[in-house]
């Protein structure tokens, strides 16, 4: 026996099946817009970023804003200052000669004339070269890297620290801090 079937009536049952067509189509389309997106948007970062300012000009403004000098004995050791509000607090107090002790053979450190302002952190690695802030008003200068769970406001580090471990020694040492 064969069963016959019936047409719908009024087309009742392609409406959903195009509704779901319409659906499907709409939500595959978002997504190539967005897979789109994600690729153009790798294409920009995979690019160099170019900047409005020549480079000459841009780094002979920043080398004028943020060096400044270390001098131990003989030696003459330029820094690289951090945009900071500390850093310029620091600059402030320059020229400025200060004895330095050592610790741990890893750092020297001396008490500033008045407090800094912080921003202090945990670096988790010191870098030899680095210059920080220990509290408000202790002045660190890091001459070997090594790992650290002490807070610190970073000031800026010492552009080439070759040769800063034996210009500082293992004892205590008279350091000028100066802008020029």
């Amino acid at each position: 026996m064969s069963m016959k079937r019936s047409a719908p009536c009024s087309g009742q049952r392609h409406r959903p099946a195009k509704r779901r067509n319409t659906w499907y189509r709409q939500t595959l389309h978002g997504l190539s817009l967005l897979y789109g997106l994600f690729v153009l948007g790798g294409c920009d970062a995979a690019q160099p970023k170019m900047s409005a300012v020549p480079p000459g000009i841009a780094a002979t403004v920043q080398s004028e804003e943020v060096h400044m000098w270390m001098m131990v004995g003989e030696h003459r050791f330029a820094i690289t200052l951090i945009d900071t509000e500390a850093a310029r607090a620091f600059t402030s107090l320059l020229p400025l000669t200060i004895d330095m002790a050592d610790l741990n053979g890893n750092e020297k450190h001396a008490k500033l004339p008045k407090a800094l302002p912080t921003r202090a952190s945990r670096p988790g690695t010191i870098h030899n070269g680095d210059l920080m802030l220990y509290g408000s008003q202790t002045l660190v200068v890091f001459y070997l890297t090594f790992d650290s769970p002490y807070s610190y406001t970073p000031l800026g580090r010492i552009d080439d620290p070759a040769g800063l471990a034996q210009a500082l020694g293992s004892d205590d040492v008279r350091i000028v801090f100066a802008k020029n």
